[in-house]
């Protein structure tokens, strides 16, 4: 069964762990959100796309739950000294990752020839795609201003309520080789437990990729990220409640007009009365360790089958 994943942030590269513990990863494909991609000290920077690549490879850091374990933080601490950027948290063996991808796209490489690369070399079978190789940014609309994803996530502690959502580049953007072909071949399309706004939004704002999930002949199967009506991490409940009126199974199925089948959401939003034409299946979304994550992961294809 070929599957293909719409994935971002830490939310989706941990489900994807547990999805490729339940099925053959060869016949996975991962597409990656690119629009939270940064330039810092002279550096091409894709924290999505590392963080699957980091946790199917085994060298994610569990406790902090992004960039790679056991990692040290001398360059950071140089460039603090000299009065650099430093409030982008690059760590030592990071930096190696971002070296290699940027020497190959300053000397004609697309995104995704890199990222092939760093995925043999990291010795992982399943596809990992950018949702495109052309310049997509996320801006947020805040009552401070209006930010690059990074500065508000990050430099800013994402502490500013979102009043909208602008993807830069997307009207313009094409999808990356390989992306709108693996929706148009998919058995299973998934879309995992990321913020609809900033993880999800922007690869459907490239508009081939949406119109192929749109006339998708396989069942499109979304995981919930919210527990409770809570983000287990991050601003996803606050972006809901301000931009979707709430945070309950049907205000995240309202993200997706028309392009998912069926929502798996945890059993603490249950009961829920989803849109007409969306499945609902009940479960315990917390990925707490590896049984728990295939175990969302196999609620996900239990999801499917009932669908199909």
């Amino acid at each position: 069964m070929k599957i293909t994943v719409l994935s971002g942030g830490v939310g989706g590269a941990r489900f994807l762990r547990g999805l490729l513990a339940v099925v053959p990863p060869a016949d996975v494909t991962i597409i990656g959100n690119v629009a939270d991609d940064l330039e810092i000290l002279g550096l091409r920077v894709s924290p999505d796309l590392d963080s699957v690549l980091y946790a199917l490879a085994g060298l994610s850091d569990e406790e902090r739950g992004w960039g790679r374990a056991d990692e040290t933080w001398n360059a950071l601490a140089t460039v603090s000294e000299l009065s650099g950027d430093a409030w982008f948290k690059l760590g030592d063996r990071d930096i190696g990752l971002h070296l290699v991808r940027t020497q190959m796209l300053s000397e004609g490489s697309t995104l995704t020839e890199a990222t092939a690369r760093l995925v043999a070399a990291y010795g992982l079978e399943s596809e990992l795609l950018p949702a495109t190789d052309d310049p997509v940014r996320t801006f947020l609309q805040t009552p401070a201003g209006t930010f690059p994803f990074q500065t508000w996530f990050v430099e800013r502690g994402h502490r500013d309520e979102v009043d909208a959502v602008h993807y830069a580049g997307a009207p313009d953007a094409a999808p990356a080789l390989g992306v709108v072909e693996a929706i148009d071949n998919a058995d299973l399309i998934v879309i995992t437990p990321s913020n609809p706004y900033v993880s999800i939004g922007p690869i459907l704002a490239v508009a081939p990729i949406r119109e192929a999930l749109a006339r998708r002949n396989a069942p499109c199967v979304a995981v919930s990220p919210l527990i409770g009506g809570q983000a287990v991490k991050g601003p996803a409940d606050r972006m809901l409640t301000r931009l979707a009126g709430g945070t309950t199974p049907a205000h995240v199925v309202g993200c997706y007009p028309g392009l998912i089948d069926a929502l798996v959401y945890d059993e603490a939003d249950a009961p829920a009365e989803l849109p007409a034409g969306v499945h609902g299946v009940v479960t315990r979304t917390l990925m707490t360790d590896a049984d728990a994550r295939r175990r969302l992961a196999q609620a996900v294809l239990d999801a499917a089958a009932a669908v199909a």
